[in-house]
């Protein structure tokens, strides 16, 4: 490890100089390059550093415990030893996760997919619930977001949803939340009082460029159609709507949000993207043993990941058995108890891997 991480440092040294070089600072993408590069190596290098230097620290101290007869001094040195073992095993342990393999796709945009599932007009409801509560959860990061399907059901809920949250890091804190999400609560029109249990499903997708994705022209069949959503007069003369269908797949994706036949049709084909590169990382990870398998962040659609109860105001992860019971916070947009537990189990269960 400690190999590694010099090398890390001699190249973190290396692009230090180079930005400093005048023949960089005149090429702006060039000067960006490796100034992000530069950025991303210089949470390891500062770590690093304090590493070997609380390893000098402790060899040290621990010289001047074999040698020293005053017993004063020597308890001191023997505190001071443990305190820097101390140090130097977090810092070790720290080093270790920051050298795992990086998702790639944890610093893209990402389009989250929601689809009302069992319980009718309630599922759709809930699915406006938890709509609400991402929109808020990327307001508060100051991310931003942009609707780019829906289908109402009328009685303010949704069908489905599909929108993109834009954002540095967006990815890494909302794959997470992959999944069915369940609630439970007394609908407006139960008279009895009876609770009812509702579900929507979620799905996460990292936003992909047209490079990373290629779809020939001869593996799709675009449709136009007139919308059957808001937007007054002009978008009900006008066919403006498109659905997209991927005749290999056979996945179809529409969209009407859009004014313009063209924003529509280039907001299907974002989301077609990111539906067949899903399709493709599922084949992938169906091919990695169980055992080599990261069971937090694999975001099965079928597995039933969180619990909304209104009655009790708790809210549930079934996955890391976390309850707070603050439900009205949380469907305001406050995840980050969930989703740093998320992370953090994530990371030891990667660390854990490694070692194996």
């Amino acid at each position: 490890m400690l190999e590694k991480l010099a090398g890390i440092e001699a190249r973190y040294d290396e692009l230090s100089r180079l930005l400093a070089d005048p023949s960089v600072t005149g090429d702006y993408t060039r000067l960006r390059d490796l100034g992000q590069e530069r950025a991303e190596l210089q949470p390891i290098v500062d770590a690093f550093r304090e590493f070997r230097s609380v390893l000098t620290e402790l060899e040290d101290a621990r010289s001047l415990a074999a040698d020293t007869t005053d017993d004063d001094l020597l308890a001191m040195a023997q505190d001071e030893i443990a305190q820097l073992e101390r140090r130097s095993a977090d810092l070790e342990a720290a080093l270790r996760a920051l050298l795992l393999p990086r998702d790639p796709k944890d610093e893209k945009n990402v389009i989250i997919e929601i689809r009302a599932g069992t319980g009718g007009d309630e599922a759709g409801l809930f699915a406006a619930n938890l709509y609400r509560m991402y929109t808020r959860y990327a307001e508060n990061h100051t991310w931003k977001t942009e609707l780019l399907s829906s289908n109402e059901t009328g009685v303010g809920g949704f069908k489905e949803v599909i929108f993109l949250i834009k954002g540095k890091g967006a990815y890494s804190r909302m794959k997470y939340e992959s999944g069915v999400h369940r609630v439970q609560r007394v609908p407006v029109t139960e008279s009895q009082g009876r609770i009812h249990t509702s579900t929507a499903t979620v799905a996460v997708l990292p936003e992909i460029e047209e490079v990373e994705i290629d779809i020939p022209d001869k593996d799709i069949e675009i449709e136009v159609y007139k919308s059957a959503g808001a937007g007054g007069q002009n978008v009900q003369k006008n066919a403006t709507a498109v659905r997209i269908r991927h005749l290999p797949s056979g996945i179809v994706v529409q969209c009407q949000d859009e004014r313009s036949q063209l924003q529509n049709k280039l907001r299907a084909l974002s989301i077609l993207r990111a539906k067949l590169y899903e399709l493709e990382e599922q084949k992938r990870l169906s091919e990695l043993s169980q055992s080599r398998r990261a069971q937090v962040g694999t975001g099965e659609r079928s597995e039933k990941i969180r619990t909304y109860n209104f009655p009790q105001n708790r809210v549930t992860d079934h996955r890391i058995n976390l309850t707070s019971y603050r439900l009205e916070s949380v469907l305001g947009g406050d995840l980050e108890e969930f989703i740093d537990e998320l992370a953090t189990r994530d990371q030891a269960e990667k660390l854990q891997a490694a070692q194996v």
